[in-house]
C-alpha cells in the first residue's frame, strides 16, 4: 500500500475515538503551560501573516490534490451531466487543491474561490488550469462581514479544513457569511479536524491556547470539533443538518512503517427552501 491520500483505510462512525491512559496522559501535559493571553492575541492579529508566509514557504507543494472528494460528497458526480451550469464557493481555497481537481472531472460547474492569504490566491491564478471566465478567485477574511457581499445565490459551498483555523469566538461570523451567499436549497459540504485526532494529541506543552484549540509550530492555529458542537453552530444559524459523522481514516505505509490514525468532522447542512406565501 502507498502513502497516497486516496489509499487510506477509512471508516465511518458517530463517537469520536476512545482515549487510552497514554492520550490521557499526554492531553494532561498539555495544561501544563498554555498559550499566553498576549501570545494569543498577537497570533489573531497576525493570523494572515502567518499563513501568507506559509504559502510563500511550501507555494503549491504540501497540500495533496483532494481528489477523495467525489467519493466522500457522490451528489458532485450528478454535476458532470447537470443541463445548467452550478456554481460553487470554496471558502479557505489555499492553492486549489479542491475545486482544480472538481473541474478536471469535468464537472460543469463555475467557481468562486477566496483565501485568506493573498498570496495563495496568487498561487491559484498561476495554475494552468486557471481561467478568469471560469474561475473568481480572491482575497477574503471571512469573519468580517461583507467579505461575500458580491457573492449571492450559490448553489454549493465547501469547507474543507477551513472553520478549524479561525479562532472559535469568530465561528458564527464565517456562517453567517457562507449561509449569506448560498441560495436557497443550497448546500455546504463540510470538512474538518475531529476531536482527539492524532495531531491534537501529539501537540506538546506550550502550544494550546484554549479546550481544542492550538497553535502549530509557524504560528498557524487549528480547532478539533466534537459533531455534536458542529451539528449547533450549524443548526443555530438556520441551516439544516444533512449528515454529520466522524470519519476515522488510517493513513497505512508498510514500506516507511507508517501506520496514522486520523479523526475528522464531515457533514452536509442545507439552507432551507423558501417557503411559499400563503
Amino acid at each position: 500500500m502507498t502513502s497516497r491520500e486516496d489509499d487510506l483505510v477509512q471508516s465511518y462512525s458517530s463517537t469520536s475515538k476512545v482515549l487510552s491512559e497514554a492520550d490521557i496522559e499526554l492531553l494532561n501535559k498539555q495544561n501544563s503551560r498554555l498559550v499566553t493571553d498576549f501570545a494569543s492575541m498577537r497570533l489573531e492579529k497576525d493570523a494572515k501573516k502567518h499563513w501568507d508566509y506559509f504559502y510563500k514557504r511550501n507555494e503549491n507543494r504540501f497540500f495533496k490534490d483532494r481528489h477523495w472528494i467525489m467519493r466522500e460528497f457522490p451528489e458532485l458526480e450528478d454535476l458532470k451531466a447537470a443541463n445548467d451550469k452550478r456554481s460553487l464557493l470554496e471558502v479557505g481555497c489555499g492553492v486549489g487543491n479542491l475545486f482544480y481537481p472538481l473541474l478536471e472531472e469535468g464537472l460543469h460547474i463555475s467557481v468562486h474561490a477566496c483565501d485568506f492569504s493573498p498570496r495563495a490566491v496568487d498561487l491559484v491564478k498561476q495554475h494552468p488550469l486557471y481561467d478568469a471566465e471560469k474561475i473568481n478567485a480572491f482575497q477574503a477574511d471571512l469573519t468580517q462581514p461583507d467579505c461575500l457581499d458580491s457573492i449571492r445565490d450559490v448553489d454549493i459551498v465547501t469547507m474543507v479544513f477551513v472553520l478549524s483555523a479561525i479562532h472559535p469566538e469568530k465561528f458564527a461570523l464565517v456562517l453567517r457569511n457562507v449561509f449569506n451567499a448560498l441560495k436557497p436549497g443550497g448546500v455546504v459540504l463540510f470538512r474538518d479536524y475531529g476531536l482527539y485526532d492524532m495531531t491534537q494529541i501529539r501537540f506538546k506543552p506550550g502550544h494550546k491556547i484554549a479546550d481544542n484549540f492550538y497553535m502549530r509550530q509557524d504560528g498557524t492555529r487549528s480547532y478539533f470539533f466534537t459533531t455534536s458542537e458542529v451539528e449547533k453552530l450549524f443548526s443555530e444559524y438556520g441551516f439544516h443538518i444533512l449528515s454529520n459523522q466522524y470519519v476515522n481514516r488510517r493513513t497505512v505505509n508498510l514500506k516507511e512503517e507508517v501506520d496514522v490514525p486520523r479523526i475528522y468532522v464531515q457533514a452536509k447542512f442545507q439552507k432551507p427552501e423558501i417557503e411559499p406565501s400563503a
